[in-house]
């Protein structure tokens, strides 16, 4: 016989509660989720056909896989011991880290973010700021690139533009994998940096076990095939010169390569610069002893600049920012340079590693300081600089730039001249100079500004190593 069951009110909200989140996880979200990986797959379909692209499978694994992946890796759970046994803490707890670490390290690609948002709207963002080169590509040897190498570019790091630049200029050969540093990890630049592929690194984090799950996940993205895209100095330049290279990722990078494995690791030079970079004037008080910083204030100025060109696009009389260039160098086959030398990164440690990896690093800066295009402004800049505080008259000024600019040829540097002419090139550099008040023009005469010489010097220092070169090899160069 049937008998009714009666429910408090509380309960059967509840079991109502449950049954809606059933059919919410159960069949609408789980319908929504393969609908836009079937549009993503449908969408990556018709990129690879348009732009010949290749795309790695590793770029295709979700997150959840890559990092499930990094948590059964022997390498990974033997120093998840270490870290119980030198921690005195449980081994879940260990391990707990480990997951912590890897969802923070690995990124979540999207293929709408990278190739909309990413490629429309950041190349859109860069055209509309500046003139956009690339100055120099050795095309016959990066064609030469066998396609399962692994490949990696390292770049001077001038600006944070820098990531926005390189995606657009290599946007048609495959989507880069950038590693960013914890400036990235706020919301709402996290999310928007992983849907792009990037990948977070803690700079002089010494946490054995965060080194080890990291130098995996390099690995593993090597051994992928994933084309990555790396700044050795490890931050931005305080002074225009280019820094020492940190030799964590290189280190990770020839850690894990196999001379006589499947794939080589090609490392491609690249030289980037800028007439204008916006973090300028706070890059510069970061290495003034006691000046106003933070976050705040690097917040007011930016904020500061975006109304004051905003204000300056409406009203009219607003001009692009200028050239910014990059120049590919030759790429650099590790398995060349250790058959070459006889050596395996792999057996190498303590000191012997340190100097071998140092002196690898330091043939590979030299392609990127080569690479390093002459721009307008940074050969105003150094002119300006070398003329003293009482300045040059104009025609000297543009005499001294001119005959710069043919040392700096003649040694090989790679020297952007636009289609006007290099008098053109000179004019522009230093209109763009006393448009932002760094240098003076009276009277025919040509001086820096007072309170500005940090500043120009700063420009300079982005061409200081290939004018020093010029002059070493005697081609000259105004004194």
């Amino acid at each position: 016989m049937a008998k009714s069951v009666t429910l408090p009110v509380w309960a059967a909200v509840l079991l109502g509660l449950l049954a809606a989140w059933t059919l919410v996880e159960g069949i609408l979200l789980r319908g929504a989720r393969a609908f836009f990986l079937r549009r993503e797959e449908i969408f990556l379909r018709k990129v690879r056909t348009r732009l010949n692209l290749r795309l790695p499978a590793f770029k295709l694994i979700r997150k959840r896989r890559i990092v499930d992946r990094l948590l059964t890796d022997p390498q990974v759970l033997a120093a998840v011991d270490e870290a119980a046994r030198s921690e005195t803490i449980p081994a879940q707890a260990a391990l707990r880290k480990a997951d912590a670490y890897a969802r923070e390290i690995v990124p979540a690609f999207h293929a709408y973010a990278y190739y909309l948002l990413g490629g429309f709207l950041g190349a859109s963002f860069v055209r509309s700021l500046f003139r956009v080169r690339v100055g120099y590509a050795d095309e016959p040897a990066l064609a030469g690139i066998p396609q399962d190498s692994s490949i990696v570019f390292l770049l001077n790091h001038r600006s944070n533009l820098d990531y926005i630049l390189l995606g657009y200029l290599t946007l048609g050969r495959a989507p880069l994998s950038f590693a960013v540093g914890e400036w990235a990890r706020v919301w709402p630049i996290k999310p928007l940096v992983t849907a792009l592929g990037a990948y977070f690194v803690r700079r002089g984090f010494r946490d054995p076990l965060y080194r080890r799950v990291l130098s995996r996940y390099v690995q593993m993205t090597a051994e992928g095939g994933l084309i990555q895209a790396v700044f050795p100095e490890g931050r931005l330049s305080r002074d225009g010169r280019m820094g020492a290279p940190k030799l964590g990722i290189i280190d990770y990078l020839l850690r894990g390569f196999d001379p006589a494995g499947g794939r080589d690791l090609v490392f491609i030079p690249a030289g980037v610069n800028l007439d204008r970079v916006f973090e300028d004037r706070t890059l510069l008080l970061e290495s003034v002893p006691g000046a106003p910083g933070g976050a705040g204030r690097a917040f007011r100025k930016t904020a500061s600049f975006i109304l004051r060109n905003l204000r300056q696009m409406i009203l009219g009389g607003w001009k692009r920012f200028g050239y910014a260039a990059i120049n590919f160098g030759r790429p650099f086959s590790t398995r060349d340079y250790v058959r070459s030398r006889g050596i395996d990164f792999r057996g190498l440690d303590g000191p012997a590693r340190e100097e071998a990896v140092g002196r690898l690093a330091g043939e590979l800066m030299k392609g990127v300081a080569g690479a390093i295009p002459v721009l307008p402004v940074s050969l105003a800049a150094t002119v300006l600089v070398r003329g003293g505080p009482e300045g040059l008259e104009e025609g000297e000024f543009m005499a001294r730039a001119l005959e710069l600019m043919g040392a700096l040829k003649s040694a090989g540097a790679f020297v952007y001249v636009p289609r006007k002419g290099p008098e053109d090139a000179v004019r522009s550099g230093l209109r763009m100079l006393v448009l932002r008040h760094f240098a003076e023009q009276d009277e025919g005469r040509i001086r820096p500004a007072p309170s500005e010489s940090a500043i120009l010097s700063y420009y300079a220092n982005a061409i200081a190593h290939l004018v020093r070169k010029a002059e070493a090899k005697g081609e000259g160069g105004p004194a």
